[in-house]
């Protein structure tokens, strides 16, 4: 066996063999570079060749936890599913749209801000989602009444508006990051068209080929999506248009077929 071993693994450094660990104490540091060496030796020979794990299948049994997660998407209701023909409109449209972002990206970034607009830290994920959905939504506010006199748009109260001149601003870190912190307010919360906005600007931001991360964001997105349209009551649902559009991006745009809606 040693012999197989040395033919696998020849010497390198000309140190002499230490057949016995006579003068050896291996709880105590060598004194120099030889009696490092022999004591490594020492150490190696007393390892076993085979070490064989004594585990209690029983124990095993008792801890094993199995999750089971869904893959795909919920399959509409009949009705509720948008035709190829506006899929294919849709990813047309979108696929002009981040053309667009790529060519003017540049002219947009350089455009000055508002003083009220303070974007966040990337890594402020609370601060992101008050920036995005407004107080009112985050907070769980009440929306003002419609007849009070209004002072003017407060984005603060409302949310800002994915506007060019702040996307533009992103890399694709940050784009992945508020993209994740929105889809984690989804998955607690209903879908709000200050969210839908907020998500169309970020996958048209969103670089290809995807990294790992994000492509398991924009699944997780299309999965969700379609888990509150399934519960939509009626086909005149404000929501179910962009809900819709999400999972045709996912799904058409950046290649995850498996989570496509059937043609009807």
């Amino acid at each position: 066996m040693k012999s197989d071993v040395e033919e696998l693994m020849p010497r390198l450094l000309p140190v002499e063999t230490c057949e016995t660990a006579e003068g050896f104490n291996l709880n105590e540091p060598p004194r120099n570079p030889q009696e490092y060496l022999r004591q490594v030796q020492l150490e190696a020979s007393l390892c076993p060749d085979v070490v064989v794990a004594k585990i209690d299948p029983k124990k095993l049994r008792k801890k094993q936890t199995v999750n089971v997660s869904l893959t795909g998407c919920h399959v509409a209701p009949k009705g509720f599913s948008p035709d190829l023909k506006w899929q294919r409109q849709q990813v047309s449209n979108f696929s002009e749209i981040r053309r667009s972002i790529s060519k003017h990206r540049q002219h947009w970034s350089g455009q000055a801000l508002d003083d009220n607009v303070l974007i966040p830290q990337q890594d402020a994920e609370e601060q992101w989602k008050k920036f995005c959905l407004g107080e009112n939504i985050y907070l769980n506010s009440p929306t003002p009444d419609s007849g009070a006199e209004d002072p003017g748009l407060d984005y603060v109260k409302v949310g800002f508006p994915p506007f060019l001149s702040i996307v533009s601003r992103f890399n694709q870190a940050t784009v992945s990051a508020v993209l994740e912190y929105l889809i984690n307010w989804f998955e607690e919360n209903e879908f709000v068209p200050q969210l839908g906005r907020w998500l169309y600007a970020l996958l048209a931001c969103l670089e290809k080929p995807l990294l790992p991360e994000a492509h398991s964001l924009i699944r997780q997105l299309a999965r969700r999506s379609s888990e509150v349209r399934v519960n939509l009551e009626s086909q005149e649902d404000e929501r179910l248009s962009p809900l819709n559009l999400m999972i045709c991006l996912v799904a058409r745009y950046f290649d995850q077929i498996d989570l496509a809606d059937n043609e009807d």
